[in-house]
């Protein structure tokens, strides 16, 4: 089985920024379901029904976090398709929350509440962002056979 030629430093800050996502993530559903107070912004009925349709995509997003560092740690190619469905996961979250929160004046008009769910929204969006900018940066690396088999096939490996 072919291992991932990433360095250690840079594979590193991915693990890291893949648990401290998963802690936020979990530590929000944590206190939305123990303590709603804590992290809602408003509490309107609509509001409450758009946030409760949020935990199975976000596991899904957890998983992919899960699988990805699970990969990463192994060195196996597989993570590239857990960063990318992580990564794109998360920037489709962040599209349908941050659309909701601006037609509904959620991050301006709910007061503390409003900046922390900005603040996901950010976070959101910075990591989903970053996972796939890393992750296609670093695309040869996570299929070195592939690579080889493009260039010959176009001809670039061939002698002249």
């Amino acid at each position: 089985m072919q291992k991932l030629d990433i360095p250690d430093r840079s594979r590193n800050r991915v693990l890291m920024v893949l648990a401290a996502s998963l802690v936020i993530l979990i530590a929000y559903w944590g206190l939305w379901f123990a303590a709603r107070g804590v992290v809602a912004s408003n509490d309107h009925p609509a509001y409450y029904e758009f946030e409760n349709a949020f935990p199975l995509a976000d596991a899904w997003v957890a998983l992919c976090m899960v699988a990805a560092a699970i990969a990463l740690l192994r060195k196996q190619p597989i993570a590239l398709l857990w960063l990318l469905a992580g990564g794109g996961s998360a920037v489709y979250l962040f599209c349908l929350d941050a659309l909701y929160d601006l037609e509904h004046g959620i991050w301006w008009r709910s007061g503390a509440g409003g900046v922390i769910e900005l603040g996901i929204n950010v976070i959101t969006l910075l990591v989903g962002v970053g996972l796939l900018r890393w992750t296609w940066l670093r695309r040869g690396a996570f299929t070195p056979s592939a690579n080889v088999t493009a260039r010959t096939a176009s001809g670039t490996d061939q002698e002249g």
